[in-house]
C-alpha cells in the first residue's frame, strides 16, 4: 500500500462522533493504510453536534465558497480540516448552514429522519468530489461507508464520468448493519435526475430505502465489502450475484491484512 492514494468518504469518523461499526472501521481502515506508508484523505460531514473548539476544526478558504445546485437551489459549499490527535490523519468535513448546523446527525431528538437527509446526502457527494478536485488529488482507491456516503459513486461514474481526476480511480463500498425505517423523501430520484442523469442511473431510487440506496452505489462500484455480520438478506443476495470482487465481512481483530489484501490483489489489479 505504500504510496498508494485511498479516499475514504464515511457518514461518521471517531473520535468525532460515537463508536459504530462505521465510525470505528472509517478510522481503522485508513490509520492502517496510513500506517503502511499509503496516502489518505477522509471526508466526513461537519454535524453540528461535533464540537469545533474541543476538535480544533477550522475553515479552509481557498477550498470553500463554492455554491452547490441541489434541487435548482444553490447552496454554499463551506470546508473545514482538523488533524486526528496522534495519527498525523486529517479529515476535511463537508459544511453547509442549512443541512448540518443542527445539533443532531441523521435523526430528531425524538429519532425521526430528517426530511432532507436525501439532500444532504447529494450535497455531501457532490461536495466531496469539488473538494478534491481543487486539492488535484487523485485517488486510487475510494471507499465509502455509511449511506449518507452511498451516492458518490453513482456521481463519480454519471454526472462526473469525465473527470480525468477519477479516471483511474477504483470505488470500494463498504455495507454495513446500520440501516434506517421507511424511505428517504420519495422525490430523491428527480432531484437527482435535475442534474442531467439517466432514468436508468436512478432506478432503484425510486423508493430510496435502506437496501435501494446501498444498491445504487454497489452497481457504480469496483468491489464491494460486507462490513457488517448481520446486513439485510436482500443485499446479501444482491451481493452473492455481482461480477465483481466482494470481501467477507471481518471482525475487526482480523480486517487489517484481509483489507490490504483485497486492496491489492482484487481491487487495484481490475
Amino acid at each position: 500500500m505504500k504510496d498508494k492514494r485511498i479516499l475514504y468518504v464515511s457518514s461518521e469518523v471517531i473520535p468525532y462522533l460515537p463508536e459504530t461499526d462505521i465510525s470505528s472501521m472509517s478510522f481503522d481502515a485508513a490509520r492502517m493504510v496510513n500506517g503502511l506508508g499509503g496516502q489518505i484523505r477522509i471526508f466526513m460531514p461537519r454535524y453540528g453536534n461535533i464540537n469545533e473548539r474541543r476538535h480544533q476544526l477550522h475553515e479552509v478558504i481557498r477550498l470553500s465558497g463554492m455554491n452547490l445546485v441541489i434541487d435548482d437551489l444553490d447552496m454554499p459549499l463551506i470546508i473545514k480540516v482538523a488533524s486526528i490527535p496522534k495519527e498525523r490523519m486529517q479529515v476535511y468535513f463537508i459544511d453547509n448552514e442549512d443541512y448540518f448546523k443542527r445539533k443532531a446527525t441523521l435523526t430528531d431528538e425524538d429519532g425521526n429522519m430528517f426530511s432532507d437527509n436525501d439532500e444532504r446526502a447529494i450535497f455531501f457527494a457532490k461536495g466531496v468530489i469539488e473538494t478534491v478536485k481543487k486539492l488535484n488529488w487523485s485517488p486510487d482507491i475510494i471507499h465509502v461507508h455509511g449511506w449518507l456516503s452511498a451516492l458518490l459513486p453513482l456521481y463519480i461514474r454519471n454526472y462526473y464520468g469525465k473527470e480525468p481526476l477519477f479516471s483511474e480511480a477504483k470505488i470500494v463500498t463498504s455495507v454495513y448493519n446500520q440501516s434506517f425505517d421507511g424511505t428517504l423523501d420519495k422525490k430523491m430520484n428527480k432531484k437527482i435526475l435535475f442534474d442531467g442523469l439517466e432514468e436508468e442511473d436512478v432506478k432503484h431510487l425510486k423508493k430510496p430505502d435502506y437496501v435501494n440506496i446501498m444498491k445504487t452505489a454497489i452497481d457504480n462500484s469496483d468491489a464491494a465489502i460486507i462490513a457488517g455480520d448481520n446486513i439485510p438478506e436482500e443485499l446479501k443476495k444482491y451481493l452473492s450475484k455481482l461480477n465483481k470482487p466482494v470481501l467477507d465481512y471481518k471482525s475487526p481483530e482480523e480486517f487489517s491484512s484481509a483489507y490490504q489484501e483485497f486492496y491489492t490483489t482484487q481491487v487495484l489489479s481490475q
